[in-house]
């Protein structure tokens, strides 16, 4: 579609709305690499099909749209291995885009001021050798600093309810003192917790992906994480992925 009608037009019914907030954070599925597109116009279910790259563009986009942080902790950001993820961080960079995650254990902490409030990300991967335990180490120090705490994860498996495993991970984050914890990979929005303190989300679904089949993968959460005297409250913005390559607020 980006070909067809123009780099902004993903975005074009959404981006006032991602303008309004003081930071967009999100989770960038693949590399972004000066490689052509493998995965274009492939079938469905072959290897190729799940090989990803964005143009250099892309990074400029993000932060076009107030896209200024990004996790790289996922399944596919070393589709095109250590190169790669090279590239990606070399053009996010240059845009001014912040991120944390990638190879395992590879900057899976980033420290960020927002509005005044000091927020640690913390990158899980369960699909790249990140430890759970390593984590918890991670959530235990940052609190030590005074800091919120922020989990984006990857895990679970797709298009069905968490796993037991993936409880256990919440749990174990949770008891570590993080605040909140996202998950993506499972392309469909799951259920959300409390456990304590802690809020989880298990997947937000998808945001911008080529996936239409149905309504569950067709529709994706924004979180808008408002922060006052330390407190926590999440207000659910539920998107539509389109036909037509847009994404779309959708009323609840």
């Amino acid at each position: 579609m980006m070909y067809e009608n123009g780099e902004d037009y993903v975005f074009s019914c959404i981006s006032g709305f991602l303008k309004e907030a003081d930071l967009i954070v999100g989770n960038l599925e693949g590399p972004i690499t000066e490689n052509a597109s493998v995965s274009l116009f492939t079938t469905s279910g072959s290897d190729n099909n799940y090989v990803f790259t964005f143009p250099t563009n892309v990074a400029k986009l993000l932060a076009k749209n107030n896209i200024k942080m990004v996790n790289l902790g996922n399944n596919h950001i070393n589709n095109f291995g250590k190169e790669g993820i090279s590239s990606t961080k070399k053009y996010l960079d240059e845009a001014g885009v912040d991120y944390f995650g990638g190879a395992a254990g590879d900057e899976s902490v980033y420290r960020a001021k927002i509005a005044g409030i000091k927020v640690s990300f913390i990158s899980y991967n369960e699909f790249d050798g990140d430890s759970a335990s390593k984590v918890v180490q991670k959530i235990d120090d940052e609190k030590s600093k005074g800091q919120m705490v922020f989990v984006y994860t990857h895990w679970g498996d797709e298009y069905i309810l968490p796993p037991v495993r993936v409880k256990n991970y919440a749990k174990m984050f949770a008891q570590a003192g993080a605040d909140l914890v996202i998950g993506s990979h499972p392309h469909v929005i799951l259920p959300s917790e409390k456990i304590g303190e802690t809020i989880i989300y298990y997947s937000l679904g998808n945001f911008i992906f080529d996936q239409y089949w149905n309504k569950n993968v067709s529709t994706g959460l924004v979180l808008e994480v408002v922060i006052k005297r330390g407190e926590i409250n999440i207000i659910e913005h539920k998107v539509s992925l389109n036909r037509d390559g847009r994404t779309c607020l959708v009323d609840l």
